[in-house]
């Protein structure tokens, strides 16, 4: 199944812009699905299938509820520590005085994109994301929690299970049940089921901005965090275009702003830009985003490829190893590099990497490190101790 995530910045449009993108897809031929949180002017929001003119059957818009993923997984959680709860003479939540809680919509989206992964009834996934910074936190954070399950309860301590009860004693605590192992287990697996989904090469990121005096900066940030994570992007939609051309002088001047903001994007370096102009009101109905989706050329193409993290032997030249990682939109200021054992902790504005060193560097030192043109060269130097000797 392709995949399709649409991010951008607040007000954007990145739901419009998922939406005909979506559409545009099943009036090709295409089985669609699309995620949203936020109603579609024009498509039905309930899960099932949508049929606007020209789908044909072939789009199935699914509602994100977060408030009530929230509940049911608080409940279910509860029901499983029922024992404990009792022992302890705790007082029982019931669900109509259950409130979400910050941040909680982020794995109801795991979890929409867990069973969206597990559907094989659509060609294509169009996923609307929320805004870049949380886009990428979200796409990070199954592999994340993976990491931390695994470092928390290995799974290969479970196979001594059977001197649990005398590890217990000579420690003098309780060890960790089976049953929490089990759960740990199931946990790994759905994660690793969305992780499989944003890794796979068939799936890349689409970003939605309205050209203006903050879209640079977004594009940059965004950028910059969907290449520490190895995510591909598909295109930037610069959204919401003011004709070049009004009598009106106040219009005109706005389009002109407009259109250097528009100028500074394609300076970025960006791949491709694709330019959707402004309707005059707001989309309504299946029409105005069919309508879109030709004019901005939002059909899925093929499959951009996630960006490479190659390493270089320099060692005839320079004696050193050289891991390029490509980060287009990251400036000195707010990168930061920490060796930790087999890690290297990469930090690049708001975001946070903890990537696993490559065979051959892990038997090396880190021996300095530059940002040039988009690109972070970490040089490492073999450590005579570790690399292997040869004639």
């Amino acid at each position: 199944m392709r995949t399709l995530l649409v991010t951008g910045p607040g007000g954007a449009g990145r739901t419009t812009v998922a939406a005909a993108t979506a559409l545009a897809a099943a009036r090709d031929g295409l089985r669609v699905l699309l995620l949203t949180g936020d109603p579609v002017t024009g498509l039905d929001g309930s899960a099932g299938p949508a049929d606007p003119a020209g789908a044909g059957g072939r789009l199935t818009v699914r509602r994100l509820d977060p408030a009530a993923h929230f509940r049911a997984e608080l409940l279910a959680l509860q029901e499983r520590a029922a024992t404990a709860l009792e022992v302890l003479g705790a007082a029982r939540l019931d669900e109509d005085e259950l409130t979400e809680l910050p941040g909680s919509d982020r794995f109801a989206y795991l979890a929409a994109l867990r069973d969206a992964a597990r559907d094989a009834d659509h060609d294509l996934l169009v996923a609307d994301l929320p805004p870049p910074r949380d886009a990428v936190a979200l796409l990070a954070l199954p592999g994340q929690l993976r990491r931390y399950l695994r470092r928390l309860l290995p799974p290969e301590r479970q196979a001594a299970r059977a001197l649990r009860p005398v590890l217990a004693q000579l420690a003098g605590v309780p060890m960790p049940t089976d049953a929490l192992y089990r759960a740990a287990a199931e946990r790994d697996a759905e994660l690793a089921v969305v992780q499989e989904l944003v890794e796979a090469p068939t799936t890349s990121v689409r970003l939605v901005v309205e050209p203006g005096p903050a879209a640079t900066e977004a594009l940059r940030t965004a950028r910059a965090g969907l290449a520490l994570h190895g995510l591909a992007l598909d295109r930037v939609v610069a959204n919401r275009l003011l004709p070049a051309t009004s009598p009106d002088p106040w219009l005109a001047a706005l389009a002109d702003r407009q259109r250097g903001h528009l100028k500074e994007l394609y300076a970025d370096g960006v791949p491709a830009v694709r330019e959707l102009p402004h309707l005059g009101r707001d989309p309504h109905g299946a029409d105005d985003l069919a309508h879109l989706a030709r004019l901005g050329d939002l059909a899925p193409g093929a499959p951009v490829p996630a960006p490479r993290w190659p390493v270089e032997d320099r060692r005839e030249t320079d004696g050193v190893l050289v891991w390029r990682i490509p980060l287009p939109g990251a400036t000195k200021p707010g990168l930061g590099l920490v060796r930790r054992g087999d890690e290297l902790v990469l930090t690049v504005g708001p975001f946070r990497r903890v990537a696993p060193l490559p065979a051959a560097l892990r038997r090396c030192t880190v021996a300095g490190a530059a940002l040039r043109d988009g690109e972070l060269l970490v040089r490492f130097r073999p450590d005579p101790g570790l690399w292997p000797r040869t004639p």
